[in-house]
């Protein structure tokens, strides 16, 4: 295991800067999962820790070693790139086996790392094949196992999943977890699918314009998310966001939808840095939303629904609340006829509340 820290890190390419100034510091034996749309900047982050990419400033420590100018080779990194990239004309074993015979490893420790990585990763069977004779999630395997051989402190993983069909996606997933609990190696994984960030990390960057926006468990991520873009990024459907105005004067604070609706947030932890009548929008997640019992502390909402789209063990409910879409999810065996307005529920505790013109958090 090996720590790797990120320290001012900057990227350009030409005019255009991908990376701002960042820094993360991953602790040994971490799973690091970075997370954002096309174009945040994961994988030049990631590219720069492999040695593929000139930094233009800043430096990268792995293992307590300044590697910011060293050859990846150099690096004491294995990498899992997106594309297979596994030589056709040679079987799974000589896949494996290839970078260590370029770097004239002893063939009985060539013997004993191949045999050890294909137990690991289950491919036992598989050595005498071609690549062409292997299923997608198979070929994944190998090119996981090739990185495996080398024995590294440092995984870096390049949206290994992205190519793969979503049932083939799910168990190469619960594969690499189980994967990092069995090594305890440092691993770095890129990606832009929250499900597998949520699953996997330990901690999530969630990356927006080369800067990263949040760095937190999974847990603090969903729940609290510390500004409107994380809140929206995270979650399958994304949070239901609503405009209106914080109403924080006398008698208990409220938030006033455009309709002149005003909730009851008495429940809610604001950040110390909220304003009476100050613009605001809330977000509230599908789940956290009651449509037949009010629970403690909760606040109603109305809301008009119009479509129940069933999704085997849950459902979603999609309505408005004041003129704005928005979804509720319920239990599968739960029955709700539309069209129809109702005084739905939710606790202010749970809810988001975010400034209108930056997205931070309040």
């Amino acid at each position: 295991m090996a720590t790797v820290s990120i320290r001012d890190l900057e990227i350009d390419f030409g005019t255009l800067r991908v990376l701002q100034t960042l820094n993360l510091d991953i602790a040994e034996g971490e799973f690091i999962v970075l997370l954002g749309p096309s174009g945040c900047g994961k994988s030049t982050l990631l590219n720069a820790v492999a040695g593929l990419l000139d930094v233009t400033a800043g430096q990268i420590w792995i293992g307590g070693k300044n590697v910011t100018w060293e050859e990846p080779k150099d690096r004491g990194i294995g990498m899992v790139f997106q594309s297979y990239a596994l030589y056709p004309r040679m079987t799974v074993k000589g896949n494996l086996s290839f970078g260590l015979k370029m770097a004239k490893t002893p063939s009985e420790e060539i013997e004993k790392r191949v045999a050890k990585a294909a137990k690991i990763l289950q491919i036992e069977p598989l050595l005498n094949r071609r690549p062409s004779e292997l299923s997608g999630g198979q070929r994944q395997r190998v090119a996981i196992g090739r990185a495996l051989v080398r024995d590294v402190e440092v995984f870096l993983f390049d949206e290994p999943l992205s190519n793969l069909d979503a049932k083939l996606r799910t168990e190469l997933r619960v594969e690499i977890k189980r994967l990092h609990h069995e090594l305890g190696s440092t691993m770095i994984y890129v990606t832009h699918d929250q499900i597998e960030a949520l699953t996997l990390a330990d901690r999530i960057a969630v990356m927006n314009g080369g800067v990263i926006q949040q760095l937190a468990s999974p847990k603090e991520i969903y729940r609290r998310p510390v500004n409107r873009f994380v809140a929206g990024f995270v979650g399958s459907p994304g949070m239901n966001f609503v405009d209106g105005t914080l109403s924080l004067g006398a008698g208990a604070p409220g938030f006033v939808l455009s309709d002149g609706t005003r909730l009851d947030i008495s429940g809610y932890e604001f950040s110390g840095n909220a304003k009476d009548e100050q613009p605001a929008t809330i977000g509230i997640r599908p789940e956290q939303v009651d449509l037949k019992e009010k629970g403690e502390d909760a606040t109603i909402l109305p809301i008009s629904l119009n479509l129940v789209e069933p999704m085997g063990a849950d459902s979603l409910v999609w309505g408005h609340v004041s003129g704005t879409q928005f979804a509720v999810r319920i239990d599968g065996d739960d029955h709700v006829t539309t069209p129809v307005t109702v005084d739905a529920f939710f606790s202010p505790s749970q809810a988001s509340i975010f400034d209108k013109t930056s997205g931070a958090r309040l």
